[in-house]
């Protein structure tokens, strides 16, 4: 664009990418300078995003035309942001699908506005020497393309065709290849999986796993295979026409579909769909499917040679990172795939898919993931500082934020901390950052849970790069990250944060979970939290959600007999015996979604993280598909906020319905509006009209309908916007937190001097100034 506009305003001099930036040089008088800056402004493509721009005087120099300049410069301060893998364009996809196009069914097409960006990255600046398009050279063809000014393909740096480019093979087991061409590849490829059979292919960020969606027996093997008895699966579905005649599909969600993200969409099918689809195997006892179109060539030709849907899941083990190398896919996928479909394009920086929704009824958009098309430069934030900081985030939502030389970026998610393979993704994708920016952290930030990989790795290389470690509380850093996203840091009038999830460690030792926070003049006070009560046997309570139920109701009068049979007897003995000497507590509102679900007879045992809370949730929809957002009675009375929000009166009056015979969608609702109207008496009591929300729990979109419906017209409401709610986010808090300079007040004097009934209150809340 750049050239072309200099070319129109007979300019002459040269523009180059470097590690800074786009460099633009050229001769013009300071007028005509002006308004070539103004003109880029204006005329930047419809993909990129112009952070700054600055014009300077340089020294007399004299050009006799205007270039475009490639130099590999490894010495300057690198600057430059690092643009996301982007999905199919429509020109390359209509080129892909035209019998007389030269790229005619060329499985790797791209061009200046899609394909691989990030995932393919050596080194910056961006060039093709410097990804692991390198390894390829263009024949005459493409190369007149990239030199051709007028070419779609002009500088593409992925410039590639089928006569010089990306080679498909076909594997069976580790060392035997399946003979054919890439149409032969293919057709073979077809044929399996209309047989039933699992295939593994390469995509942009990492292997998939694709069988066919109607297939109940192929998707029972791959569960099998994969270790993954209930979590749901993605489809893949060969364009967005079909998606429309499927599923509900609004305006927000096509768009985000056909983005150059192209997330999964969660999408409820219409009615007509579970008849068809094997939702049972897919996606057993939600309303909701992940769903996606083809955002690369490769998918885009298995999917519509297919002509159905179909499954479409990271190539891993439960619980693993995605498998991006081509050994690893060779040596370790024939455990679950029958055949291997591989290229020889090196994938560099290994990705998820990113998964988005919107909610039914306010349309909020909520990021679950953010990996693939979004990560990693984050925009929405512009650091103070020049300074290099790192922060390393919190163990099973995995990310890291590295501040480097103005600018913020925000890794793609790195999967659960507790697995030897995520963690060493992790330290892997790290370390190719700082050798990138060729820069060392000057401070790092972690959370204060020692137990955390992501903790202990801060320690190891703070003493490696030998520079300070600080720690910051898990949910300041989730308020401090909502706060920056929506560009509250300097407001004036104070802001509500209501923070929930599943876990936390807190500064009074116990596991937070249930937090409401100010923030105001730079400081966030814990003012209040739901009452605390014991948890026992580790990670097992977020498993079992009948635990959880045990824990909630522990100090209850009421044992209900529904809840003493889902444990033998020597269970219920051991696990009250715990319980009566726990030394731990807990607020998370996390557990008692988990717990309520229990109590209900939804889930007791859960084989994914949010499992039961979902059903849950499913529940609480079917009850407002049918009444609507009308409920008048909530589980918590007459209280003031005074102390902390009372957790046994809540479940012991959730019992009294539950043992009444009410229907469980009714409990399930008014369990869902007891916490919404928690909210509002704590912004009453405070007279706060600003509430920021974060934490896992607001993945619930029934939730966060919930509060918007009751809340939109008495207070500004702010959710997060292009970063998830869950732990993802916590890296960013940290690294806002401490580059702010925020500070934390102790629980505010009217909290901590009331005993709630349910839990032995903390002590010891210690300042976590940075």
């Amino acid at each position: 664009m750049i050239y072309h506009l200099a070319k129109k305003l007979k300019l002459n001099g040269y523009v180059k990418n470097d590690s800074d930036g786009v460099n633009v040089v050229f001769n013009a008088s300071a007028s005509e300078a002006e308004g070539f800056l103004s003109q880029i402004k204006i005329e930047a493509p419809e993909k990129s995003q112009i952070i700054s721009t600055k014009l300077v005087k340089t020294a007399d120099q004299k050009y006799v035309n205007f270039t475009i300049l490639v130099e590999d410069n490894n010495t300057c301060e690198k600057q430059v942001l690092l643009s996301p893998d982007l999905a199919l364009c429509p020109s390359c996809r209509a080129e892909l699908n035209d019998p007389e196009n030269r790229r005619y069914r060329y499985p790797f097409i791209t061009c200046t506005q899609c394909g691989p960006r990030y995932s393919i990255m050596n080194r910056l600046p961006y060039e093709r020497h410097t990804t692991a398009m390198q390894a390829f050279t263009m024949c005459e063809s493409c190369n007149d393309e990239y030199h051709d000014v007028v070419n779609r393909r002009f500088f593409s740096q992925t410039n590639s065709c089928a006569d010089c480019g990306i080679a498909l093979s076909l594997y069976r087991d580790f060392s035997t290849v399946v003979p054919g061409d890439t149409e032969a590849i293919l057709l073979r490829t077809k044929i399996y999986l209309q047989r039933g059979k699992i295939v593994a292919v390469k995509g942009i960020g990492g292997y998939l796993l694709l069988c066919d969606a109607h297939n109940s027996q192929a998707i029972n093997t791959l569960r099998t295979r994969k270790h993954r008895p209930s979590k749901p699966f993605a489809i893949l579905y060969p364009d967005i026409h079909s998606v429309q005649n499927s599923f509900e599909l609004n305006q927000q969600e096509k768009e985000l579909l056909e983005s150059p993200a192209a997330p999964i969409v969660l999408l409820a099918p219409k009615s007509g769909e579970f008849d068809e689809l094997a939702v049972k195997e897919i996606a057993q006892g939600l309303e909701h499917l992940g769903i996606m179109i083809p955002y690369n060539p490769l998918l885009e030709l298995i999917a519509a040679d297919f002509d159905k849907p179909l499954i479409a899941t990271s190539a891993n083990i439960s619980g693993s990172p995605i498998i991006y190398k081509d050994e690893d896919a060779l040596t370790y996928l024939f455990d679950i795939a029958d055949y291997i479909m591989t290229n020889n394009r090196e994938i560099i920086i290994p990705q998820d898919d990113s998964v988005v929704q919107v909610s039914k009824y306010t349309h909020q958009q909520i990021i679950l993931r953010r990996s693939r098309g979004y990560a990693p430069s984050f925009l929405r934030y512009r650091p103070k500082t020049k300074q290099c900081i790192l922060a390393t985030g919190a163990f099973l939502k995995s990310s890291f934020t590295l501040v480097v030389n103005g600018n913020a970026f925000v890794s793609q998610f790195l999967g659960s901390g507790e697995s030897f393979e995520s963690q060493l993704m992790y330290k892997q994708t790290l370390e190719h950052w700082l050798e990138m920016y060729a820069v060392k952290p000057d401070i790092i930030v972690a959370d204060m849970h020692p137990g955390y990989f992501s903790h202990e790795y801060a320690r190891e290389l703070a003493a490696k790069f030998e520079v300070e470690l600080k720690q910051v509380q898990h949910h300041e850093a989730h308020f401090a990250a909502v706060l920056a996203e929506n560009k509250l840091l300097s407001k004036t009038e104070p802001v509500l944060g209501v923070i929930w999830d599943g876990t936390g460690l807190g500064t009074d030792q116990n596991i937070w979970g249930g937090e409401f926070f100010t923030y105001a003049d730079n400081r966030m006070e814990r003012v209040n939290h739901f009452g605390y009560f014991p948890t026992i046997a580790g990670d097992k309570t977020a498993m079992e959600p009948r635990i959880a139920a045990l824990c909630a109701i522990s100090k209850s009068d009421h044992q209900p007999k529904l809840l003493k049979e889902k444990f033998t007897d020597a269970e219920w003995n051991n696990y009250h015996v715990l319980i009566a000497n726990a030394k731990l507590f807990t607020s998370s509102v996390g557990r008692i979604f988990d717990a309520v679900a229990s109590l209900l007879g939804i889930c007791d045992k859960q084989s994914y993280e949010g499992e039961a809370a979902m059903y849950l949730q499913k529940a609480a929809s079917v009850y407002v598909l049918e009444n609507g957002f009308d409920i008048k009675e909530t589980y918590i009375n007459d209280w003031n906020a005074n102390c902390p929000v009372p957790t046994t009166e809540m479940m012991s009056n959730l019992l009294v319905d539950i043992t009444g015979g009410r229907p469980t969608n009714y409990i399930a609702a008014k369990f869902h509006y007891s916490m919404v109207c928690l909210i509002g008496t704590i912004a009453e009591k405070l007279n706060i009209k600003h509430i920021c929300f974060s934490g896992g729990v607001f993945q619930n979109e029934l939730l966060v309908d919930w509060i918007k419906i009751e809340y939109a017209n008495k207070y500004q409401l702010y959710f997060h916007i292009n970063l998830s709610p869950n732990d993802e986010n916590i890296s960013f808090g940290q690294m806002v937190y401490h580059e702010n300079c925020i500070k934390s007040k102790p629980l505010a004097a009217n909290i901590s001097s009331r005993k709630n009934t349910n839990e032995e209150q903390f002590n010891n809340f210690y300042d976590l100034a940075v």
